[in-house]
């Protein structure tokens, strides 16, 4: 740790939105340092997030594939379920990542404060070590970047046993019998696949009529199709009221929203999902009068709080709750701070879900449009006329273009089906280059991909689809 604490920059937080900060403070010649209270970097994210969710997905994936699907592609196995193994890979990928972002602190000379932050005051960081001790720096910027922690539920007490949030449930030493996840939103969807390939009963408990608010209608009753398939029981329209657990198991409270009779659901392990809050308490911003809103938000103009000097990015800020999201504002923060022309495109940012299939949208729904009255074109192409997702026998899903209808301009695209993840990145470089839904339909794809279908379904706009 170098002696000096005066900095031109010092990022609260080490996430996504924190380090590439961070990173991007030391590219561009800024003395910077990023001050996180975990033992490791990379936030909520590398932590217990985005990536050992995804090795898990991954690992749970493949032991459903070699259950069922194998049999059929004349490979003959019996799969055996070593639950310790993957939960030991996955903290073995976390680990390196984390490490990955301590190599790069170094490279871009950038200081690692270990600590937790809080603004004492104008251009002050007072960092508390785990040991208690204290010490400030001074700095020209502060930018917050705390990310946001699992929202709670009255009568829904986590007890890290038996109710788990999104931390816990990518931890547990057993696969459940039964387990009841609250929310129908991206983490419940996705961990409750992960326990549900390998062998759990999965209920899942949702105020709202219809699953993953916010996605294209389409999508989501695909999505739900598909996951109903698989084994899962959606209930939606319900409210949660309480949840009592026992040694070996949870009994909860749960009645209509319309109104009605409550009833009561017994599980192993109950997952809450219901969503995450911004982590805004205890970080001194009243000593330099900022304000959050009544979910702890904190307002921005371009990044900038109403206090000089600090500035704010991620999941703290309005908008989605996505790393890319805070990355994007990140590297913009940071830009403007070294008196460059930082820029965010917030309507080409996309969201991806993880399941299988797995769902990818950017821009605008259908929904959108419509409350707009903006007068738009469709195009359709499914999975099931796409060679190569017919040769991998997954054929499930579709890919669904929209397009102005005056100037053929792409204003959203809404995939689900096989590595959608992967493909989403397509549409988004064509929105940022404000492309019409033709430039797509005239440029060659490889044969036989997946990608094939991004093409059709935008020839498909102008109603010459080809392949279906």
């Amino acid at each position: 740790m170098a002696e000096t604490t005066s900095y031109d920059v010092v990022i609260i937080g080490g996430g996504p939105g924190g380090y590439n900060a961070a990173i991007r403070a030391g590219q561009l010649g800024l003395k910077a340092a990023c001050v996180e209270k975990r033992g490791t970097l990379g936030g909520t994210c590398l932590n217990v997030g985005c990536m050992p969710s995804k090795a898990l997905l991954h690992a749970s994936e493949l032991y459903a594939a070699a259950n069922t699907e194998f049999a059929t592609l004349g490979i003959e196995v019996t799969p055996k379920l070593n639950l310790p193994q993957m939960m030991k890979q996955k903290a073995e990928s976390v680990a390196a990542l984390t490490k990955g972002i301590e190599f790069l602190f170094k490279k871009n000379k950038v200081d690692w404060v270990k600590g937790h932050g809080r603004i004492a005051g104008l251009g002050r960081v007072e960092v508390t070590a785990e040991d208690g001790s204290t010490r400030t720096l001074e700095a020209k910027n502060i930018v917050v970047a705390t990310g946001s922690e699992p929202s709670s539920l009255p009568g829904v007490t986590v007890d890290h046993k038996r109710i788990v949030d999104s931390t816990g449930a990518l931890s547990l030493e057993e696969v459940p019998k039964h387990l009841i996840v609250i929310g129908a939103g991206v983490i419940g969807l996705e961990l409750g696949s992960v326990w549900a390939r390998l062998g759990a009963k999965v209920t899942v408990v949702e105020f709202l009529d219809r699953i993953t608010p916010g996605l294209d209608v389409e999508l989501a009753k695909t999505l739900q199709r598909a996951l109903t398939k698989q084994g899962f029981t959606f209930r939606l329209g319900a409210k949660v009221t309480g949840a009592t657990a026992s040694k070996k198991s949870v009994t909860l409270s749960v009645e209509p929203v319309a109104g009605g009779a409550a009833e009561q659901i017994e599980g192993d392990y109950v997952l809450l999902a219901i969503g995450r809050r911004p982590y805004t308490e205890n970080l001194g911003l009243e000593t330099v009068g900022i304000e959050t809103d009544k979910r702890g938000v904190i307002p921005t103009d371009h990044w900038r709080t109403s206090a000089p000097g600090v500035w704010a990015i991620g999941d703290v800020t309005p908008g989605v709750m996505l790393a890319h999201k805070a990355e994007e504002e990140a590297v913009a923060c940071i830009e403007a701070i070294a008196g460059k022309a930082g820029h965010v495109n917030y309507g080409v940012i996309p969201g991806v879900i993880y399941t299988a299939p797995e769902v990818a949208s950017v821009g605008k729904t259908e929904e959108d449009l419509k409350a707009e009255g903006r007068a738009y074109k469709a195009g359709k192409f499914p999975f099931s006329a796409n060679s190569r997702a017919k040769i991998n026998h997954e054929t499930e899903g579709f890919v669904k273009v929209l397009a102005d209808a005056a100037t053929d301009e792409v204003l959203g695209v809404h995939m689900i089906g096989p590595q959608v993840s992967e493909m989403i990145g397509e549409y988004c470089v064509a929105m940022e280059f404000r492309a019409a839904s033709e430039d797509v339909a005239r440029t060659c794809h490889p044969h036989p991909t997946r990608s094939e279908a991004l093409r059709q379904a935008a020839m498909g706009v102008e109603g010459w689809t080809m392949q279906a």
